[in-house]
């Protein structure tokens, strides 16, 4: 990926309670647990696993109540994920 280049969600899948899988444009994918990112007021609607799978792809993940990660740091998670599983 270009240095500043932002990256983007192609596809993203829940997997049950707050575990979200996720495919960038760059072609990294993986699966992480975003249940520890859930801290404060707009995503405290999130932490019902029904709400949390409600979320649609907009270069990121969006939910209804406008709550959204950025893209960067969703990347970050997935590359973290991926370090421990090697």
């Amino acid at each position: 990926m270009p240095v500043n280049s932002i990256p983007h969600v192609e596809v993203a899948h829940p997997r049950g309670g707050h575990r979200v899988w996720l495919r960038f444009d760059d072609g990294l994918e993986g699966e992480i647990d975003l249940s520890g990112e859930l801290q404060g007021e707009v995503f405290e609607p999130l932490r019902d696993p029904a709400y949390f799978a409600d979320f649609r792809v907009e270069d990121t993940l969006v939910w209804p109540n406008g709550a959204d990660f950025a893209p960067e740091f969703l990347r970050e998670l997935v590359q973290r994920a991926e370090r421990r599983v090697d």
